[in-house]
């Protein structure tokens, strides 16, 4: 019997209308798990087979089922891998562990407890939650609960706020929980017993704790001193910590490219100063040519392999790497794009009142792009917002602004800053231009 076409025929909308998924969702599947994987037209528009709007359907089957997305996913590309026509095979409703507090596990692999683990969390069950990590600990490496269970999970949970799966009162409990377990197990540690210090940073901006504190652990359990300054470290508080620690590495993460701006500036002063430091974090995992714009040592993009860099660093010295200036001309649209931001502002609002637009929730996209703008002028660099604009497409629709929008929105803040803006202005005027262009 033949099955679904998969001739490319059905637009997004249409795709919509028969599955029922949002379109900020089908778009995070297809960028997170490559499912499913549409054509394109002459003009980059998506284009459905019959076979992909049942591919939703069945992913999202799964998932009624009590599957997760990523692990339905799987499951069809395990299918894929058998030679076996997933839409053809039926599998057995899963039957999930309820999270209602109790100290057993059902699952057996790291895997399994990691996904118990995510529902209690998601069912805001602490009792649970902290059940599962504690006999996870009991049972694999220290490391690897780290890494695959808490580092994992917290992704997990990121992408399913992102795509409207959860709620950031979920994310945050879920972060709570699992930093407060790193913070014991800091406690905790064995004191130094290697020479050398490290200092540990998060930019001025920067509130993502996680991986950096992570990174602290793992670094102290293999003997270094460590001292940890925590979120949102402003330079100049930055700087006097500097004169009385005197480190011999400064450990800087950023996930963010408004951060990744704050980051550069730390470098800078550090530079000043002659000590080394070494960075990494999402945003540079995101943006290859970010790392460039950087004075300082890249650990890769793998938190696995941080801890050999940053030893390889302390015990062999690098000189601190030269970076390109940034253009006098993005400096001076800095400054000017900093003064006239509020006034871009507001003028979007009042552009999307005209227009009979809903203008409540712009605040939050403003402040975005606003901030982002100003990061790749200070990095010398507006093509690093390129992969921006997805991420704001998702967050317009997170405050009830349909993605459809953002053509829109970029054409209002393109004459907005057109409007308000000097020659001084010209880089953002030119970068705003090609958006829109090709929107």
């Amino acid at each position: 019997m033949n099955g679904p076409s998969k001739t490319p025929a059905y637009n997004l909308k249409v795709v919509i209308r028969e599955t029922g998924l949002k379109a900020d969702t089908l778009r995070a599947w297809e960028r997170r798990y490559g499912l499913p994987n549409p054509q394109r037209t002459a003009g980059g528009h998506r284009l459905y087979s019959q076979y992909d709007i049942e591919m939703i359907k069945w992913l999202i089957e799964r998932q009624n089922e009590g599957l997760r997305i990523n692990r339905a996913v799987q499951l069809w590309q395990s299918f894929e891998e058998q030679g076996k026509d997933p839409l053809e095979m039926m599998p057995s409703p899963v039957t999930m562990q309820p999270a209602t507090g109790g100290d057993s596990i059902s699952g057996e692999t790291l895997d399994e407890i990691r996904e118990q683990w995510i529902s209690a969390c998601m069912a805001f069950d602490e009792v649970r939650a902290e059940n599962l990590l504690a006999q996870a600990f009991a049972r694999y490496p220290l490391e690897t609960v780290c890494l695959e269970l808490l580092r994992q999970g917290l992704s997990e949970i990121g992408e399913l706020w992102y795509s409207g799966e959860s709620s950031v009162q979920q994310e945050h409990f879920a972060s709570a929980l699992a930093i407060r377990r790193l913070n014991a197990l800091l406690a905790a540690a064995p004191p130094p017993s290697r020479r050398g210090k490290i200092l540990t940073v998060l930019p001025p901006g920067e509130d993502h704790i996680f991986s950096l504190l992570l990174v602290t652990l793992f670094l102290r359990l293999r003997g270094w001193e460590v001292v940890y300054l925590g979120a949102n470290v402003p330079i100049d508080k930055l700087d006097a910590t500097i004169r009385i620690s005197r480190p011999d590495l400064v450990i800087a993460v950023a996930h963010q490219l408004f951060t990744a701006a704050s980051l550069f500036e730390v470098a800078k002063y550090l530079q000043t100063e002659n000590i080394p430091l070494a960075f990494g974090g999402l945003i540079f995992n995101l943006l290859p040519d970010l790392q460039e714009r950087i004075p300082g040592h890249y650990l890769g993009d793998s938190l696995d392999d941080i801890v050999q860099e940053v030893e390889q660093l302390m015990f062999h010295p690098a000189e601190i790497p030269e970076v390109e200036p940034v253009p006098d001309t993005y400096l001076q649209a800095a400054e000017h794009f900093r003064e006239y931001q509020p006034v871009i502002a507001a003028d979007i609002w009042e552009r999307f009142q005209r227009d009979g637009m809903e203008g409540s929730h712009l605040q939050a996209a403003n402040e975005f792009l606003g901030k982002d703008i100003q990061a790749g002028l200070s990095l010398g660099d507006l093509n690093f917002l390129e992969n921006e604009l997805e991420w704001l497409g998702g967050l317009l629709n997170s405050h009830n602004i349909p993605s459809e929008l953002l053509p829109q929105y970029m054409e209002f803040y393109k004459q907005a800053v057109e409007a308000n803006l000097d020659q001084r202005g010209q880089p953002v005027i030119d970068w705003l231009n090609s958006v829109v262009s090709q929107s």
